[in-house]
């Protein structure tokens, strides 16, 4: 990140909430989740999938995650009743990881029981470094039991080529994506194009060992790299898909969409918008330019 993009993050807190909710509108459907079910009926229309994600993290109240676990189960019943193409995607540390690990396996258990009576799929996020290895002790161990759940895997650790190894084994469904978390350079590589390498790396040995991945970028190049694997393996449309954060790169996603390829848009929506709002501009120091030069402008 140049000296210009840190001084922009460094400020990022100063700017005012309802400014930085204006320009999140983009990327979060709402604050309830009536608004995340009208947003994933305008994508079913147009033959794209999604993701639902109840906005919020490191809870350390047991309380507080038990209500998540209800919440997911009505965003579940919500999904049938409105017949909606969509799944959900849960953060371990939202349902408790940080408190107790087995009582956060526990809380998933139990999306993923309610999930299986709707015949649907539960995707359990990736967080950063210091959850990985627990967040994937309890995806393989309700991988015993449970069909309907898989995993992210982050393309920047460097753990990750050790990682595929055992998903790979499984047979696991992935969410294949870079990673956003500021990570230590012990943890994670810093340059790009090694990320980029690894993502390539990682997509053609799941693809190639039968894995349904999740292929989860913006990045076009990468898009192409996926389709030229795609093509020299002679996938069907049916053993991958694409996917891609709610208002990124939309021209893209229609292009994708037009070819015939499947896409599943991450919907997150809820009260924590601020916060998940914060982070994205942290990682898109671009995009919080934009938002400051606009304030300027308005002054």
């Amino acid at each position: 990140m140049g000296i210009f993009n840190k001084l922009i993050v460094s400020v990022l807190p100063l700017i005012p909430k309802f400014i930085v909710g204006f320009f999140s509108r983009k990327y979060i459907a709402g604050a309830t989740l009536e608004k995340a079910i009208e947003k994933i009926s305008e994508f079913n229309r147009n033959g794209i999938m999604a993701t639902i994600d109840i906005l919020g993290e490191e809870i350390e109240i047991r309380e507080d995650a038990l209500l998540v676990v209800n919440e997911y189960k009505q965003v579940l019943a919500a999904i049938e009743k409105n017949g909606l193409d969509a799944n959900v995607s849960i953060k371990p540390t939202h349902l408790g990881l940080k408190i107790d690990k087995t009582f956060c396996y526990e809380n998933i258990q139990i999306i993923v029981e309610e999930a299986q009576k709707y015949n649907n799929f539960v995707r359990i996020d990736m967080e950063d470094h210091t959850c990985t290895s627990d967040t994937l002790d309890i995806f393989f161990n309700l991988k015993k039991q449970y069909s309907n759940v898989g995993i992210v895997i982050q393309a920047y650790l460097r753990r990750t080529i050790d990682d595929l190894t055992r998903l790979v084994k499984e047979k696991s469904n992935l969410r294949l994506c870079k990673g956003i978390y500021v990570e230590p350079r012990s943890e994670a590589y810093k340059d790009l194009t090694i990320i980029n390498d690894n993502f390539k790396y990682s997509l053609e040995k799941l693809l190639g060992a039968g894995c349904y991945v999740g292929i989860a970028t913006h990045d076009e190049k990468l898009v192409w790299h996926a389709l030229s694997i795609i093509d020299k393996l002679k996938l069907s449309k049916t053993e991958y898909e694409f996917q891609m954060l709610l208002g990124v790169t939309e021209e893209l996603r229609d292009i994708l969409v037009s070819a015939g390829h499947r896409m599943r848009i991450y919907v997150p929506y809820g009260e924590h918008w601020h916060a998940y709002s914060m982070r994205r501009l942290k990682e898109n120091p671009n995009l919080a330019t934009s938002i400051i030069k606009n304030i300027f402008k308005k002054g």
